[in-house]
């Protein structure tokens, strides 16, 4: 179909390959132990099958087989004041979420079951990152609530290296190994 001169996807399928910029990394972040603060960093090294270097026991003598859904967690910088006014909060910082990576300008939904770049790594979007329990403590009664249907996508990574602050986030074409 055409309008106005341009030709525009017709099929879901097609709909949804369709974005209409890159994004860009504006946070990044890593718990060295469970339930210890998160800590923010200007990069990160991203292992290939583990995660983020140092996040929550990640190291290269713990390298999985690849089955990992939960490698990489990634919120979207857009949600963040949504999540605060669900909350009843002024503010949400990225640091309560304990997430890995906030993204802005591109529908982390639009990556699930797709395979993206930031900067060096190669990630495949695996499923929602749905809130878990701490959310109640971080943000108060009602604080899971207020996250749910907000909380990001998780990743496996398919190809490990840097990530940096302003990194873009691309999506790769679906028949990229």
């Amino acid at each position: 179909m055409a309008f106005f001169g341009k030709d525009f996807p017709q099929t879901i399928q097609e709909l949804r390959s369709t974005l209409p910029r890159p994004g860009r990394v504006e946070w990044l972040g890593l718990r060295p132990a469970r339930r210890a603060e998160v800590q923010r960093l200007p990069e990160v090294q991203v292992l290939e099958n583990i995660g983020l270097l140092g996040d929550h026991g990640k190291t290269p003598e713990t390298r999985l087989s690849g089955s990992g859904k939960r490698q990489v967690t990634l919120v979207q910088a857009e949600h963040l004041p949504v999540i605060a006014a669900l909350a009843g909060l002024e503010v949400v910082t990225p640091e309560l979420l304990r997430r890995n990576v906030v993204v802005s300008g591109i529908s982390l939904l639009a990556l699930k079951d797709r395979r993206f770049r930031l900067g060096q790594v190669i990630l495949e979007g695996t499923g929602e990152c749905h809130p878990c329990s701490r959310m109640e403590e971080n943000l108060g009664p009602g604080g899971y609530n207020a996250v749910r249907g907000h909380g990001g996508i998780t990743a496996r990574v398919i190809q490990g290296g840097v990530v940096r602050l302003g990194d873009s986030v691309t999506v790769l074409p679906k028949d990229t190994p």
